[in-house]
C-alpha cells in the first residue's frame, strides 16, 4: 500500500486528504522493477492531473514475483485494486497506465475485476456507464499501455535484442522459462498442454479464464503507445497490435509539444470471428514446443498472431507511435518511453506528457457527459 500525499499513495497506508479523489489510475510496472521505476510519472501526473486523481503505484509484482505468470501476477494485481478501492470510498472512477509485461498484469487484472451491471437507472448517463461494465466497482475510463508486448514476444523482430536472427529466436522460445520462469513459456506462446489455447490467446477473448475482453471494451479509451525502433525488448508490432504489413512508415519529426512522439491514429473495431485454436494450431504448438524449429516456430506464430489480432481488433484503439531516433541516448527506448531514471531516461518527457493531456482529455469529456 501507500500513503496519499496530495492525492499520491505511496507505500506506508493511508490518509485523509482535504479534496477527496474521485479517480483512482493504477500505475503497472515492467519485469524484474518496482514502484519506484514511476518516481517521475508520479510527480508529473500530480502535477497535471491534480487531486482529483488518487495515484497508485501498484507493489504487489516487485521483481522476481513478474516471473510466476501474467495470471498469477493479474490476481495479485486485482487483490491490490480492490484493497485501494476498500479503503478509498470517494473513488467513482479507474484509469490503467501500465509499462511492458505489467500491460499484460494490469489485462488480466481487469478481467478478474470486471462485472457486468444489467440493472438499469433513472440516471441516463449512469445507465449508460452500467451497460459497458465496472472494474472494481468503478467506471473504467481509460487503459493505457507503454511498450507493452500484446501479441507476445516470439516471432521475427518480436523480442528486438536477438536482432531477428533465425538460431536465436529459435533457442529463446525453451531458454525463456528457465530465466524467468512461467511468465517466460507464457510470453513465447507456449505455456500448457499442446492441445490448449494459450494464455495470450485466451486473453484475446471472453472465455472460462475470464470476459477478458468485455473489461477491456468497459473503457472508455484505450491507447498503445509503442516504439518504432530501438527497443531492445518489445517490438513495434506487437506493442501497436498490428501486422507486419499493417505498420507505416514513422514521420521523423515529433508533434508539436510532445518531442519524440511522432504518430497518433485511431482504430476503429475491426467486425471479426472470435480468436479461435484450431486443430492445425494445436499441432504446430506441440511442434514448436517439442523440436523448436525455425519452420515449426514460424508456423505456430503465425496462426497465433493473426488470431490475437482477431479477437483485439474488436475494440477501437489509439495507437501512438513513439520515435527515440534523434535522442541521445536512442537504445535506452523500452525505458525512456516511462522515464525510468530521470537523468538517464528524460528523453521521454514528452511522452508523459501527451499521456497525462490524454489522460485530462477522458477526464474532461467524462465531466461534460455528467453535466449534460
Amino acid at each position: 500500500m501507500s500513503n496519499i500525499h496530495g492525492g499520491i499513495l505511496s507505500s506506508n497506508g493511508i490518509l485523509k486528504v482535504k479534496d477527496e479523489p474521485e479517480h483512482l489510475l493504477v500505475l503497472v510496472h515492467g519485469i524484474l522493477a518496482s514502484p519506484s521505476d514511476w518516481t517521475y510519472v508520479e510527480a508529473e501526473l500530480k502535477k497535471h492531473l491534480g487531486k482529483k486523481f488518487l495515484v497508485y503505484a501498484s507493489s504487489s509484482n516487485t521483481y522476481t514475483k513478474t516471473f510466476t505468470g501474467i495470471d498469477g501476477a493479474g490476481k495479485r494485481l486485482a487483490d491490490e485494486v480492490r484493497r485501494v478501492v476498500e479503503m478509498t470510498k470517494s473513488l467513482k472512477k479507474i484509469s490503467f497506465l501500465a509499462h511492458s509485461l505489467g500491460g499484460l498484469f494490469a489485462r488480466y487484472a481487469i478481467a478478474v475485476l470486471y462485472s457486468a451491471n444489467s440493472l438499469s437507472s433513472s440516471d441516463p448517463s449512469e445507465d449508460q456507464k452500467s451497460k459497458r461494465g465496472m472494474i472494481a466497482g468503478l467506471e473504467p475510463i481509460s487503459f493505457i499501455t507503454l511498450a507493452t508486448p500484446h501479441l507476445g514476444v516470439r516471432g521475427k523482430k518480436q523480442l528486438p535484442f536477438l536482432l531477428g536472427v533465425p538460431i536465436l529466436e529459435k533457442l529463446a522460445a525453451p531458454m525463456a522459462p528457465i530465466f524467468v520462469g512461467r511468465t517466460g513459456s507464457q510470453l513465447f506462446l507456449t505455456d500448457g498442454l499442446p492441445n490448449k489455447p494459450p494464455l495470450l490467446l485466451r486473453m484475446a477473448s471472453d472465455c472460462e479464464d475470464g470476459k477478458f475482453l468485455s473489461a477491456l471494451g468497459a473503457f472508455k479509451c484505450r491507447i498503445l503507445y509503442a516504439n518504432v525502433s530501438y527497443d531492445h525488448m518489445v517490438g513495434w508490432r506487437t506493442s501497436s497490435i498490428r501486422r507486419e504489413t499493417e505498420l507505416p512508415k514513422p514521420p521523423r519529426r515529433s508533434l508539436v509539444g510532445y518531442k519524440h512522439v511522432v504518430d497518433v491514429e485511431y482504430c476503429p473495431p475491426v467486425s471479426s470471428e472470435d480468436p479461435h485454436f484450431p486443430p492445425e494450431a494445436a499441432k504446430a504448438k506441440e511442434a514448436a514446443q517439442k523440436v523448436p524449429s525455425t519452420k515449426n516456430t514460424t508456423e505456430y506464430h503465425e496462426i497465433m498472431e493473426e488470431e490475437m489480432i482477431h479477437g483485439l481488433q474488436q475494440l477501437g484503439w489509439r495507437k501512438v507511435d513513439v520515435s527515440f531516433h534523434s535522442a541521445f541516448w536512442p537504445f535506452l527506448a523500452h525505458n525512456n518511453i516511462h522515464v525510468k531514471n530521470e537523468w538517464l531516461h528524460g528523453a521521454g518527457a514528452g511522452v508523459i506528457a501527451h499521456v497525462a493531456d490524454s489522460l485530462k482529455q477522458q477526464e474532461a469529456s467524462t465531466f461534460i457527459a455528467a453535466s449534460l
